[in-house]
């Protein structure tokens, strides 16, 4: 039996500076923008703070989850660590990210039946503060977010909140202009509109992962196969193949051997052709001569 092993915590370490930043950002501003929206009674700005409050707290959980995951890799019996933190933060998003859309379109039908004064200049200072504040985290998280679940829905969730303020500085300057008392409403809905669709996927991927499917792409009748041309492979069967968290897929196989085949030859090959071809960095092979008769297959 042989164990191929990637380590993820590297990778997280790379992306704890960018998040603490962008988190002390987000953080600071969001406070901001929920006291000006009040102030100026702009459900747009209150929508965007909502959603800032949900940025921050996911930038929180994902700085959470590296130095957890890092740190408490075998303590308490946990052989894999806590990288599942990861994903549950992921999730955990996405769920607040619902609240806030729910919550900012319910709010929003409310104030075209009844619409409220708007104090529109600091609510156009306001708004044009957060898109820049949004604009740097951005930039800070754009690298990691094509390495890891976690930082992609935060990095998502930065994306919707530059449109927010975009959206926020429409309103203010359509009411400024024309004086028409459903511009922002009409944003703050379109802010909970956008953001519903990027927090169902989100939650859909982190399911998916604590559901312990397959990685998204990957054919496993085709990696079994691959693994049967092994030479001196004559049966694969038990193959399993999860992903642990982001940059780490995981598999489990049983290959049987015909009687005299060197394993070592088996494990190596098989190793190499499951981590180059699929990316797959942590493999548990088992090798079972043809002869052996206590491997029985699960079929689950």
């Amino acid at each position: 039996m042989s164990g191929s092993h990637v380590h993820a915590g590297s990778a997280g370490r790379r992306h704890l500076r960018p998040l603490v930043i962008a988190f002390v950002l987000v953080f600071t501003f969001m406070v901001v923008e929920a006291v000006a929206g009040f102030w100026t009674g702009s459900l747009a700005l209150v929508a965007d703070a909502g959603h800032m409050a949900t940025d921050a707290l996911g930038l929180g959980l994902a700085v959470a989850a590296i130095v957890a995951a890092d740190r408490a890799r075998t303590k308490g019996g946990r052989t894999y660590g806590l990288y599942r933190l990861e994903i549950l933060a992921a999730l955990a998003n996405s769920v607040l990210l619902l609240a806030v859309a729910l919550y900012v379109l319910w709010d929003a039908f409310g104030r075209f039946t009844d619409p409220q004064e708007v104090l529109t200049t600091p609510m156009l200072i306001v708004a044009v503060a957060g898109l820049i504040v949004n604009l740097v985290a951005w930039r800070l998280l754009r690298g990691g977010a094509r390495e890891s679940l976690n930082v992609r829905g935060a990095y998502f969730e930065v994306i919707a909140d530059i449109a927010g303020s975009v959206g926020v500085i429409l309103a203010a300057l359509i009411t400024i202009l024309t004086g028409w008392p459903y511009a922002d409403p009409l944003f703050a809905a379109l802010i909970g509109v956008f953001i519903l669709p990027r927090a169902w996927a989100l939650g859909g991927q982190a399911l998916r992962i604590l559901n312990q499917a397959a990685p998204p792409g990957l054919d496993l009748e085709a990696v079994e196969a691959e693994l049967l041309d092994i030479d001196g492979v004559i049966d694969v069967h038990d193959l399993h193949v999860w992903t642990l968290t982001s940059e780490m897929d995981v598999a489990t196989v049983h290959l049987m051997t015909a009687n005299g085949v060197d394993a070592h030859s088996i494990l190596d090959e098989g190793r190499e052709l499951l981590e180059s071809r699929h990316g797959i960095g942590h493999a548990t092979l088992q090798v079972e001569p043809e002869d052996h008769e206590e491997c029985s297959e699960v079929n689950w």
